[in-house]
């Protein structure tokens, strides 16, 4: 198996709710491709896509009840704790739950979490270990 991963889907309650906050909120571009109700944001390299929470769970053969802590979180890297400050404060006048303020962590950086609408944890870190190359993609040698 190729060492790579090409989609991360959130399930969403409202598809409509969840543009709002990505594509007029944070001012992400969907892709073309996008239909009704599959929304596709291109990331360099990776996209990040929008799907009715209960299709999903319907096309996974699982319970869209969900159980608590799903064991993932999604991360955005920033290049500076002044960007990470930034980002906090943008995502909770969009509505986001705060979970954990913006703080220097036990690793030697300075991070927060936070809560989309539908729940999905983001991290927003800045790690002074990281480099990142000319097309904003994290140097991972």
């Amino acid at each position: 198996m190729r060492q790579k991963l090409n989609i991360i889907t959130l399930g969403v309650e409202s598809i409509e709710r969840a543009l709002s906050f990505y594509e007029k909120g944070l001012g992400w571009k969907r892709s073309s491709v996008s239909t009704d109700d599959f929304i596709l944001f291109p990331l360099g390299g990776i996209v990040f896509a929008l799907y009715p929470r209960k299709l999903l769970a319907e096309d996974a053969a699982v319970s869209e009840a969900g159980s608590g802590f799903s064991g993932i979180t999604l991360a955005y890297n920033a290049k500076s704790e002044q960007e990470v400050d930034e980002v906090m404060a943008e995502v909770e006048k969009l509505g986001a739950t705060m979970v954990k303020p913006a703080q220097k962590v036990y690793w030697g950086g300075y991070s927060g979490y936070f809560k989309d609408l539908d729940g999905h944890l983001f991290e927003v870190a800045h790690n002074p270990f990281l480099e990142f190359d000319g097309n904003d993609n994290i140097i991972a040698p």
